[in-house]
């Protein structure tokens, strides 16, 4: 799993089927101090999340594909959780 924050919607007039009706985010990657990276991912969002906001994200395919529940789905990366805080000890 990656933790990001949200920086941007994407936006697509012609997708796959499985895309239409499905937000699709802009993810930066945070590193262990809770820094941007500047490296980014798409992700299709499975809960309410919005820019600015740090996300859980899975980017495996098929841990994607089973949380939305279609095994032929060309999903990858997945917004699973919204993230309330993060504490390192």
């Amino acid at each position: 799993m990656i933790l990001g924050k949200v920086t941007g919607v994407v936006v697509a007039t012609i997708k796959h089927p499985f895309y239409v009706g499905r937000r699709m985010l802009m993810v930066d990657r945070l590193d262990e101090g809770g820094n941007e990276t500047g490296a980014y991912l798409v992700a299709a969002a499975a809960v309410d999340a919005g820019v600015g906001q740090t996300v859980l994200v899975v980017d495996e395919g098929n841990s994607a594909r089973q949380v939305v529940g279609d095994s032929s789905a060309p999903l990858r990366s997945l917004i699973v959780g919204v993230v309330d805080d993060v504490a390192i000890d």
